[in-house]
């Protein structure tokens, strides 16, 4: 009986196995784009099961199923697919484009990869972003996009350059600038003004924003790990246009507009107003001494002009007329112009991308102005199926009619404004110039003073492309060029102004600097099953040589001639020649199982001659893992949750932002010796100097929700600068007082925040909002010490480098106030709080919290379209930080130098005048104090601005059909239209440079242009 039952047990079991496998059974097909392409590496997934596949090169999968069951298809920037199991063993899919999704893989340089694989933070801006805003410089569209991304740009004059930085400051005294790559080669941009007082201009200033594609800002020590000693500043990779094969079709963009200064600026006094605050001076000053009333005060005045100077005569005698300073040396409605063509077509074979373009904008301040042309052409060509070639090429030239920034030069129109008493008169009464002021004319010094930069350049990279007989294995040679010739004129008038003690003044530079790099690479994708793996290894070579000449002259004839010939007196002749190089070797790879679990790794190895021989080569690396939490087979399938993925990484990257020849001893070289020719040390050198690095941890999640209706990241990241340089002070036997050497430590850290919601998506109607929100801490962990083992702190007149501070926080007396009876300042004796005195030197000096560097910035979008007609909005913040008025002493303080010799701003009306009053101001009197560097002129540097506000119409079909084109649109543009400032104390335009100080730059500025764009 028991063997029976065995045996009909043994026969259930084979007709339930044999039952079983006719269940479920081998599901193959191919899966495909809308185009019928194959695609690579798409997830197959039996819902609720671990069962999975991806497609392989040619698209096809395989997978075992049961007849009923869902196969789940994902694949980054498609739409899922559900499909059931039928009783058909063959399933081809068509993936859908999924429009939310586009823009998920991220172009890095010298790789792309998917959204999905990667570990680290980077942000990708499409080229429809980037022309959001009216920018000579892409760098500056780039102002509250990027969360973690700071620019600051402190002059308005077009063409100048920007200050970005990427999770606040790396380093002390090396460079924080990022480090920029165009379509994969590493690029120089920097200052390539000749003028150290006057305008810059942007390196990046040359390139036409039309012809970008898109840019990716690389944040964390995953994505900028590749670019080795370069990249701990992070990366801005820029990707310019590609051709799209097909009929060639054409694009036509023009746009014309004006520009003014972003905010009004601080209002300067009037004559009236300065006279009467000048006698009131007088009478706090003397009028107890002297037995006189305020009245009295001002007869005294009226009655001796002469002892004030000749031009309160002359003013007095004139009727009292008004100089108005400030409208003569601003440009109202300054003109803005900018037109493009391109066109893209190309066969099965080939494509191409050419473009002109053309542009021309004036300074909002007389006399300057920055126009460009530009071309470009890329090129692609497929000559078989294993050899391909592809080259793009820019070329451009800029002139950049410049002006004096600051106040190196009186004859700056921004210094004019202010410094300019309103008593003089711009013209005479036969209404030509007039020469007779105490500063030079900003009129005549327009017309007849030269400072223009002329900058041509020619960036080309070419590449060639082979697929080995090894499957999947490719080989690529890449060589490009980036040549730059910059010639920069100054001239100084014989008449009025800086050249009118030498009877004219000239200097000519001319700049020859060419970048050449050299890069071979093998790149390998291998994919079976539910595994995918790849990997990239390059060599790399960069050689960068600059050539200067220059020279300047005195005694110039006539103001018609120029030229450095005309000088009657040559007084300098110089040239010189450097030259660096960068040899680099950088393996990447990837693996990821199922497209869930991802690692990737990277290491580069990199020399460079700005180091001594035995310490030129550093090592560099990261590694990272994510978890695509969204594909994972215990996920159920939930429409609400389309991404989910946590993401950390590590990392160790460079810094050689530093001198060419730091390392070495030089000496320098006189030919005035006792009049012969002699050497002198000049540099003591250090052989052990090496790489600053930072040690970067990144964590964060992205995701997407909703039908990707909600999608956005956080992240986490610790940067910690290691081998700063800082000068260590010599035993004065050495001859030197201090040497570099790599001794401190530095960290940043904060979070971010990336958020996009689509309110509204439909065919006619699409309402969304997008923000960013970061925050730094910076912090100084380590500084040099001295021989008794004390920190070595930084100290300027107004900053202080010191451990358990920010690097460079403001410290200097603290101001307590206007003392209500007495009228006069007030400062704390320790510098901090308790007992006053109105002695300024005895008041202790005080870290005022916090320094120029924002600890919170934020950015806005706001786009909306109903019907073809679209809003498009977008603002950015910045807050944490302080700024200081550099020329507070000249302009509203209450004394002689804000009231009689210079012009002031209307502030110090605000003085106190009566015993009682409580006020910011003291009471004017007629004394020249010293420079007061206190915390009375430091100011909250929060301010927003109203980045960008855009109305425009997108053509109907019927509209385009009627006009013969493909599409078309029409716009008015606004950009820096509305700005607010936190402090209302601060009369400056609250955007200035990274060091935290306000000057007599030309201000940012505000414009609004009406543009069209034409496609056909």
């Amino acid at each position: 009986m028991e063997r029976k039952f065995n045996g009909i047990f043994t026969l259930l079991l084979v007709f339930l196995v044999q039952l079983t496998f006719a269940q479920q059974k081998a599901v193959s097909g191919t899966v495909t784009d809308e185009e019928g392409l194959p695609l690579v590496g798409v997830t197959v997934q039996v819902q609720g099961t671990n069962l999975g596949a991806l497609t392989d090169f040619d698209g096809n999968y395989a997978i075992q199923a049961s007849v009923g069951q869902i196969l789940i298809f994902k694949y980054v920037g498609f739409a899922m697919q559900q499909i059931p199991v039928s009783s058909s063993s063959t399933i081809n899919v068509t993936m859908l484009t999924d429009t939310a999704a586009l823009e998920e893989v991220i172009i890095m340089g010298y790789i792309s990869k998917r959204k999905d694989d990667m570990t680290g933070s980077a942000v990708q801006l499409s080229s429809e972003e980037l022309q959001q805003t009216t920018t000579v410089s892409i760098d500056q569209a780039l102002q509250g996009k990027v969360a973690g991304l700071n620019v600051s740009t402190s002059s308005g004059t077009p063409g100048a350059t920007a200050d970005i930085r990427i999770r606040g400051r790396s380093s002390i005294t090396a460079g924080n600038s990022p480090l920029y790559v165009i379509d994969g080669v590493p690029i120089i941009n920097e200052n390539v003004s000749g003028s150290a007082s006057g305008s810059s201009l942007s390196a990046l200033a040359s390139l036409n924003t039309n012809d970008i594609s898109s840019i990716t800002v690389l944040k964390d020590a995953s994505s900028t790990a590749a670019y080795g000693a370069r990249g701990a500043n992070g990366v801005i990779v820029i990707t310019t246009k590609d051709g799209v094969a097909g009929k060639t079709t054409f694009n036509v963009s023009s746009s014309f507009g004006f520009s003014n200064d972003a905010i009004d600026g601080p209002v300067v006094l009037t004559a009236a107003e300065r006279e009467m605050l000048f006698y009131e001076s007088l009478f706090n000053s003397y009028g107890a001494s002297n037995g006189f009333t305020k009245e009295g005060a001002k007869q005294f005045y009226l009655n001796n002009l002469n002892s004030f100077g000749n031009d309160y005569v002359v003013w007095n005698e004139a009727g009292r007329p008004e100089g108005n300073w400030a409208n003569v040396i601003t440009n109202n409605n300054a003109p803005i112009q900018e037109h493009n063509i391109s066109a893209t077509g190309g066969g099965e074979d080939h494509n191409f991308y050419a473009s002109v373009g053309y542009f021309d904008q004036e300074a909002t301040v007389i006399g300057s102005d920055f126009k460009r042309v530009s071309g470009s052409l890329n090129f692609t060509k497929n000559f078989n199926d294993k050899l391909s070639f592809s080259t793009s090429n820019t070329a451009s030239h800029s002139y950049q009619d410049g002006t004096l920034e600051g106040s190196a030069y009186f004859s700056s129109p921004r210094a004019v404004k202010f410094f300019m008493p309103p008593t003089y008169q711009p013209y005479n009464n036969d209404g030509s110039i007039n020469l007779d002021t105490n500063l030079p004319n900003p009129l005549w010094v327009a017309q007849n003073d030269i400072d223009t930069n002329r900058l041509t350049r020619i960036l080309s990279n070419n590449s060639i492309t082979w697929q080995t007989p090894v499957e999947n294995l490719s080989f690529s040679s890449r060589a490009s060029i980036d040549y730059r010739v910059s010639n920069y004129k100054r001239y100084r008038n014989r008449i009025s102004g800086d050249g009118s003690g030498t009877n004219g003044y000239g200097y000519q530079s001319h700049t020859s600097s060419t970048s050449y790099v050299f890069q071979n690479r093998l790149d390998y994708k291998w994919l079976t099953g539910l595994h995918s793996f790849d990997f990239t290894v390059l060599q790399e070579f960069q050689k960068n040589r600059r050539y200067l000449l220059e020279a300047d002259g005195e005694e110039f004839g006539t103001d018609g001639l120029s030229n450095l010939a005309s000088a009657g007196s040559p007084t300098l002749a110089s040239s010189e020649y450097t030259d660096w190089a960068v040899a680099s070797y950088m393996g990447t790879a990837s693996y990821s199982f199922q497209n869930t679990y991802v690692l990737n790794g990277t290491y580069r190895r990199e020399g460079n001659s700005r180091f001594s021989p035995q310490n030129r080569w550093g090592d560099f690396y990261s590694v990272g893992a994510a978890y695509n939490l969204h594909r994972a087979s215990f996920f159920d399938v939930n429409e609400n949750i389309n991404m989910l993925k946590l993401r950390a990484s590590y990392g160790v990257t460079g810094n050689a932002n530093i001198g060419l020849n730091n390392y070495q001893v030089l000496f320098g070289y006189s030919s005035n010796y006792t009049g012969t020719a002699a050497a002198f040390p000049a540099q003591y050198g250090n052989d052990d100097l090496t790489w600053e690095t930072s040690h970067t941890l990144d964590l964060g999640i992205d995701f997407a929700f909703f039908e990707n209706r909600l999608d956005g990241s956080l992240a986490y990241y610790s940067r910690e600068s290691k081998n700063l340089l800082l000068d260590v002070p010599l035993s004065l036997t050495t001859g030197f007082v201090e040497q570099t050497k790599n001794i401190g430590r530095m960290s940043n850290k904060g979070f971010e925040l990336e958020l996009s919601y689509a309110i509204v998506r439909s065919d006619d109607f699409n309402l969304s909002l997008g923000g960013n929100l970061a925050t730094n801490k910076n912090e100084v962990l380590e500084l040099a010490k001295d021989a008794a083992g004390e920190d070595i702190t930084i100290t300027t007149v107004r900053q202080r480098v010191e451990v358990g501070h920010p690097a460079y926080a403001w410290y200097m007396p603290t101001w307590s106030g206007v003392n209500p009876n007495t009228g006069v300042d007030e400062w704390y004796l320790n510098g901090t709080d308790g007992e006053t005195t109105t002695t300024f030197n005895q008041a202790a000096k005080a870290f005022q919290g916090g320094s120029a560097l924002p600890e919170l910035t934020a950015g806005l979008t706001f786009p909306v379209d109903y019907k073809g007609f679209f809003i498009d909005a977008s603002g950015f913040y910045q807050g944490g930080h302080k700024i200081y008025e550099s020329w507070h002493l000249y302009t509203h303080q209450g004394n002689a130098y804000s009231l009689n010799l210079y012009q002031g701003i209307n502030t110090v009306l605000d003085r106190w005048q009566n015993p009682g009053d409580v006020t910011r101001y003291a009471k004017v009197q007629d004394s020249y104090e010293p420079w007061k560097y206190n915390s009375k002129f430091l100011f909250d540097g929060a301010f927003a601005r109203l980045r960008n506000l855009t109305f425009g119409y997108d053509f109907s079909e019927q509209i385009n059909k009627a006009a013969g084109i493909n599409s078309g649109r029409i716009y008015i543009r606004g950009t820096n239209l509305l700005t607010w400032v936190k402090d209302d104390n601060l009369v400056w335009d609250p955007e200035v440079n990274a060091s935290g100080f306000t000057d007599m730059f030309t201000p940012p500025t505000k414009s609004v242009i009406v543009g069209v764009n034409f496609n056909f």
